[in-house]
């Protein structure tokens, strides 16, 4: 049966050849082997602007990015708060500087970076001085724009918020591209 297409399709070729043999004296020869290419059928306005009925949001941050994503808002009592998309915790201890970032649904931190890994700690004198903690800001600012996380919320504890360290490490984190503040959630009336 394949035999018999070859051969079919080898008989095709063969008469548009022989049609074409008296065309040859002029130099025309690809015109008449070339075929012209269909012309494209315009588009229907109805195919354009049908819309499925069921989206399915394959995006799980998109309502965090436009703000309608729900807070969890906690007791007024507890300290810190939880009404937050992304929470940005700093700390010094004697010896290492660590900072992690938070998801509101999960205990375990998203992100973190310390003076403890040794890629940090190679490139630095010390460990928790004030230059410690701009790299820490800086890697931290890095990774948190590659996994794209550009907002999140940041509260010091208000006695240790004008030293120079935490100073240096959230002015590294803004010029890492990291806002150190959410926007207020939108109600939207259903």
């Amino acid at each position: 049966m394949a035999l018999s297409e070859i051969s079919r399709t080898v008989r095709l070729l063969i008469g548009q050849i022989q049609r074409c043999r008296p065309v040859m004296a002029t130099n025309q020869t690809a015109r008449c082997l070339s075929q012209a290419a269909s012309q494209p059928e315009e588009p229907k306005a109805d195919e354009n602007e049908a819309v499925n009925p069921t989206f399915v949001n394959r995006n799980p941050r998109n309502l965090e990015q436009m703000a309608l994503a729900v807070k969890d808002r906690g007791w007024k009592t507890t300290w810190p708060h939880r009404q937050f998309y992304h929470r940005l915790e700093f700390s010094r201890t004697q010896h290492h500087v660590t900072a992690h970032v938070f998801s509101s649904s999960s205990p375990v931190p998203v992100l973190s970076c310390s003076t403890k890994e040794w890629a940090v700690k190679k490139q630095l004198a010390s460990t928790r001085c004030v230059a410690a903690c701009q790299a820490v800001g800086d890697v931290l600012a890095q990774r948190c724009q590659q996994a794209g996380i550009t907002r999140m919320v940041y509260r010091a504890i208000p006695w240790t918020y004008r030293s120079d360290a935490v100073q240096s490490f959230r002015k590294a984190m803004k010029e890492g591209g990291v806002t150190l503040s959410e926007p207020r959630r939108k109600y939207v009336g259903t």
